[in-house]
């Protein structure tokens, strides 16, 4: 889709109408907003005079613009403001009479400090949503504790996990903490809001990112330790225990999931494999779940002869789930993707073509779009302090006093 198509301020989603104040900085916090943001809420996303730590991270064309900071920060506008200053909390104190949605990933007690607290939101908005994503849930051992994606992989089981298979402990390659937390935070908003529809009530909001990930790792996981006394030990032994593997053909490798014992049977059957029929007998799903190693050493087998358009044909024929494995360069590639157009092209005004993933989740009465594409540091900030209230010749002070910075 031309990018002419694509790119316009025109509001669109089901959230459309509704501001939301960012103070969220890295991934956990603008990957929350930029969902809500796709759902048309007007982010306004506040950030220091030096900017997001995440605009520096990733591939880069030109300072302060990362591929990281454009993917995770559309559809928002930066309002860039010194909080140290006491005029630049003011301007934002009018600004959030404004919102309906505050959203920070600070210290409780640091925001505390600065005078941005939820009683200090309430008096200038009584009904907002005010959401604080934090690293150990307040009231709690390690409350105020500093808190990163490796930190809560590490103590909530994931580490633990990918021990089982590995030499030595390692991190899973993807911000899985920070990403399954983001969508807990732009979900609790959401629930929040609906709240405040049916009673015009705002609340405090907190979603705690290390408990958040260890209820996300316990859901399959929590094993015998599901029953008081303990029934056996924690883990799912059918993913614990291996069995499931990615399987080699002759020209690469393919993932071949038969999920039931009627598939396992329609599987052997076509390939000739009798004797495999007479082996495993009749299987219940525990039986299939006992013997999962066994099964995908005789899998390997039976496909290891084919090629890999030969293996997905059959599993096509048999209605198993299969695909052959996708590199991360391959996937714009990848004729689902393509089909649905998932990926799109759109012109910056300083970056010019990017590529944005679309918003995935389909409205069909209020579609999620891009409607704008990651701002520069300080863009908007002349036009969202008018839209607080504030007159030309106080923004002009503001931004004498160095209390605001704009885009140059």
């Amino acid at each position: 889709m031309k990018p002419s198509e694509q790119t316009s301020s025109a509001a669109s989603g089901p959230l459309a109408g509704l501001r939301v104040l960012d103070l969220t900085a890295v991934v956990l916090g603008p990957l929350a907003t930029q969902i809500l943001g796709d759902q048309g809420a007007d982010v306004i996303k506040v950030e220091s005079l030096e900017g997001d730590l995440m605009r520096a991270n990733g591939v880069s064309r030109h300072r302060g613009m990362s591929s990281i900071y454009l993917t995770i920060n559309r559809n928002k506008r930066s309002l860039a403001l010194d909080l140290k200053r006491p005029e630049g909390v003011q301007a934002l104190l009018r600004l959030a009479a404004t919102a309906d949605v505050f959203v920070h990933n600070m210290r409780v007690p640091a925001i505390e400090r600065l005078g941005l607290g939820y009683e200090a939101l309430r008096r200038v908005r009584p009904d907002i949503v005010y959401c604080v994503a934090t690293g150990y849930q307040e009231g709690g051992a390690f409350a105020g504790k500093p808190v990163f994606d490796d930190i809560v992989q590490a103590g909530c089981g994931l580490v633990d996990l990918n021990l089982r298979d590995a030499d030595q402990p390692r991190y899973m390659p993807t911000l899985v903490a920070d990403k399954a937390a983001g969508l807990m935070v732009a979900q609790a908003v959401t629930a929040a809001l609906l709240h405040r529809a049916r009673t015009g009530q705002g609340q405090y909001v907190e979603v705690p990112m290390f408990e958040a990930m260890t209820a996300f790792t316990l859901v399959e996981h929590q094993g015998g330790h599901a029953f008081e006394p303990a029934a056996a030990e924690p883990g799912y032994a059918r993913l614990l225990n291996g069995g499931r593997r990615p399987i080699a053909v002759r020209d690469g490798h393919v993932t071949v999931l038969p999920y039931s014992p009627a598939h396992w049977q329609a599987l052997f059957e076509r390939t000739g494999h009798a004797a495999l029929l007479q082996k495993y007998g009749p299987m219940d799903r525990s039986q299939l779940n006992a013997r999962v190693r066994e099964l995908y050493a005789d899998l390997a087998a039976v496909v290891a002869d084919m090629d890999c358009a030969a293996c997905l044909a059959l599993c096509e024929a048999l209605d198993i789930p299969a695909t052959r494995i996708y590199a991360l360069d391959e996937l714009r590639e990848h004729p689902q993707l393509v089909s649905v157009g998932l990926f799109e092209t759109h012109e910056h005004p300083t970056e010019g073509p990017t590529v944005q993933v679309r918003p995935p989740v389909r409205f069909g009465a209020t579609p999620a779009r891009i409607a704008r594409l990651a701002p520069a540091l300080g863009e908007h900030s002349a036009e969202v302090l008018r839209e607080a209230g504030l007159s030309d010749e106080e923004i002009e002070v503001l931004a004498a006093t160095g209390a605001v910075k704009q885009a140059a």
